[in-house]
C-alpha cells in the first residue's frame, strides 16, 4: 500500500501541528486507511495487532469531528484495562494540544469515583474508560450518553475475553440517535461479528496483514529513569560501553535537534538526521556517519529508513517508539553480518506498558539494567585507555618514548607508577556528576518535605523557640542520655552502671577534700 502523508490527509491544521511536533509524518498502513473512511463519517472496522498505530487511527477523527464549544459528551472510547484507557487518553490528549477547550477524561476502577464524577459534572467532550466504569457511572446517571457522535470499541477481542460482552452490549444499546461506531480488533471471532452486525451499519472493512515480527540477535535491555536525566543517562551508557558506532532514535524532529547539540557540547561526535533537512544536509551528515567522522547519529524513524551502515556497535531508544514495527527496524540495524549488538531502552513511568507489549508480539525478552554508577564509568574508561596502551606497548617502537621518560625521572623525583597513574588520570577526564538514579514521582522525597517553625516532616517539634534542642517534660535526661549512650557506643544498662559509679566516686573525692 502507498503511504500518505498527514499533510495529505485533509486533517485541521491544529492537529496537524500537533502530529508534526510529535515528530510523525507517514501514516501507518492501519490509519492510511481508518483515518479516512472515519472522516466522512462512516462505520468502521479495524483488524490489526497491538502496536500498530491504532489509537491515533481513531483518536484523530474523534479530535476532528467533536465540537470544543459544546461541553456535552460527544465520544466515548472502551478498552478493555485501565492501563491502555490511560494511555489512549494521553496520546489522545497529545493530538489535541492546540485544539483549544476540548477535554479528555480517562476513566477506570481503582480510581476516586467522586474524582471522575467532578470531573464529569465540569464538562468533557471525550471519555476513554473501561466497560466496568462505564456501566457504574451509568447507574449513577453521572455520564449521559444522549449526545455522544462516535463510539471506539478498542482492543474488542480482549474486552470479550475479560467478559465484558454483557457491559459492552448494554453501553452500545444505551446510545440513542445517530452516531458512528469504530471497532478495533486483532482478531475477529464470532462474537466481535454479532457484536458489529447489531451495532454498526454498513461498516467498512480495514484489514491490516500481520507481519512476522521478529527480533535480531541482539543484547536487548532498558533503563527505567526520569524524562529529566535521559541526557545524563545516555551519556553515561555511551561512556561504560565506549561504542564506535552508535545511533540514537528519538520520536520527534526537536528531539533530535536538541539532543544533537547538547552532545556535541558535552564533546561527542554527533549529528542529528530528520526530515526537515534537505538532500545536501542529509548526504553530508550520512557521509561523516559512515567514514567515521560522525560516531553518533540521533535520527527520527522515517528519516533513518534507507539507512543501510554496518558495523552499528549500539542502538540507543531515546524514546520508546509508538509503533512495535519501529522497535524492530531499529534495533535491526546493530548487530549485522553475525556481529554482536546491544540495544539500549529508556523507559520513563508507564512506557514500562509499551515496553511489555513489544516483548509479547515480538516473543523476545527485554532485561532490565542499572544505570551505570560513576564509578563503574571511570573503570571502564581506565581498562579501555590500558587496553590501548598494551596494543601500543606490543606492536609500535616505543624506545625514544622510554628514553625521555627515563631522563625525566632522573631529573624529578617521582615513580613511573606515578608518572603513568597521571598519564591515566589525564585521559580519564574528570568523573562524570552523580544523579539520584530512579525517583517515584508519586512520593516526595524527605528533602521536599517543608520544615516550619522548627518542626520536622513528622509534624514534631524538634526545637524549642530559643532554637535550643527540646525535650519534653521529663523526657529531658533520658533524651541526652540516649545521645550520650550513642556517642559512647555501649549497651545501655552497662552505660547506666559506669554513671552510677561516677557519682559515687564523684560523692568520695568531695568527702576526701572536706577531711
Amino acid at each position: 500500500m502507498e503511504e500518505i502523508s498527514y499533510r495529505e490527509s485533509g486533517l485541521d491544521p491544529r492537529i496537524l501541528r500537533a502530529v508534526e511536533e510529535m515528530g510523525f509524518e507517514q501514516m501507518t498502513p492501519i490509519q492510511a486507511q481508518a483515518i479516512p473512511v472515519l472522516l466522512e463519517g462512516r462505520d468502521v472496522i479495524g483488524q490489526a495487532q497491538t502496536g500498530t498505530g491504532k489509537t491515533a487511527a481513531f483518536g484523530i477523527p474523534v479530535i476532528q469531528n467533536v465540537s470544543p464549544d459544546d461541553n456535552s459528551l460527544q465520544a466515548l472510547v472502551l478498552c478493555p484495562t485501565r492501563e491502555l484507557a490511560i494511555q489512549a487518553a494521553r496520546e489522545i490528549r497529545s493530538f489535541a494540544k492546540f485544539m483549544h477547550g476540548i477535554k479528555v477524561l480517562p476513566i477506570y476502577g481503582g480510581q476516586d469515583i467522586s474524582k471522575q464524577i467532578r470531573s464529569l459534572k465540569g464538562g468533557v467532550q471525550i471519555v476513554v474508560g473501561t466497560p466496568g466504569r462505564v456501566m457504574d457511572h451509568m447507574r449513577r446517571h453521572t455520564l449521559k450518553l444522549g449526545s455522544i457522535k462516535m463510539l471506539v470499541l478498542d482492543e474488542a477481542d480482549e474486552m470479550l475475553d475479560m467478559g465484558f460482552r454483557e457491559d459492552i452490549e448494554t453501553i452500545c444499546s444505551a446510545i440513542d440517535g445517530e452516531h458512528q461506531t469504530a471497532l478495533f480488533s486483532a482478531t475477529m471471532p464470532k462474537e466481535i461479528m454479532d457484536i458489529t452486525d447489531r451495532y454498526q451499519k454498513d461498516a467498512v472493512l480495514v484489514k491490516v496483514v500481520k507481519k512476522e515480527l521478529t527480533i535480531p540477535l541482539v543484547r536487548q535491555y532498558y533503563y527505567e529513569v526520569r524524562n529529566r536525566d535521559k541526557e545524563e543517562v545516555i551519556c553515561r551508557l555511551l561512556d561504560y560501553y565506549n561504542p564506535k558506532r552508535s545511533l540514537i532514535f528519538c520520536n520527534t524532529k526537536r528531539m533530535v535537534d536538541e539532543l544533537a547539540d547538547n552532545l556535541k557540547g558535552r564533546g561527542y561526535f554527533a549529528e542529528g538526521l530528520h526530515g526537515d533537512l534537505n538532500q545536501y544536509q542529509r548526504d553530508k551528515v550520512m557521509q561523516g556517519f559512515r567514514n567515521g567522522r560522525t560516531e553518533i547519529l540521533i535520527a527520527t524513524d522515517v528519516a533513518a529508513r534507507g539507512i543501510d551502515v554496518n558495523n552499528v556497535e549500539a542502538v540507543f531508544n531515546y524514546d520508546v517508539p509508538q509503533d512495535i514495527e519501529y522497535y524492530v527496524h531499529r534495533i535491526g540495524r546493530t548487530g549485522r553480518a553475525g556481529k554482536k549488538g546491544r540495544a539500549f531502552t529508556l523507559v520513563v513511568g508507564r512506557e514500562i506498558y509499551k515496553l511489555r507489549e513489544i516483548e509479547r508480539t515480538c516473543k523476545t525478552k527485554i532485561k532490565n539494567r542499572l544505570i551505570p554508577t560513576v564509578s563503574d564509568i571511570t573503570e571502564s574508561k581506565a581498562e579501555n585507555i590500558l587496553k590501548q596502551a598494551l596494543d601500543v606497548m606490543k606492536n609500535r617502537d616505543i624506545s625514544k618514548a622510554e628514553a625521555l621518560i627515563e631522563k625525566k625521572m632522573n631529573e624529578e623525583d617521582f615513580t613511573a607508577i606515578e608518572l603513568a597513574a597521571a598519564f591515566l588520570r589525564m585521559e580519564v577526564g574528570d568523573e562524570p556528576e552523580n544523579i539520584i538514579l530512579k525517583e517515584d514521582p508519586y512520593v516526595p522525597e524527605k528533602s521536599d518535605k517543608k520544615k516550619k517553625n522548627g518542626k520536622g516532616g513528622n509534624g514534631r517539634r524538634r526545637f524549642s523557640k530559643d532554637g535550643n534542642k527540646k525535650y519534653k517534660d521529663g523526657h529531658d535526661k533520658k533524651g541526652k542520655e540516649r545521645k550520650e549512650r550513642k556517642d559512647k557506643e555501649v549497651p545501655f544498662s552497662k552505660f547506666r552502671n559506669n554513671k552510677k559509679k561516677d557519682g559515687n566516686n564523684d560523692a568520695k573525692r568531695r568527702n576526701k577534700r572536706k577531711s
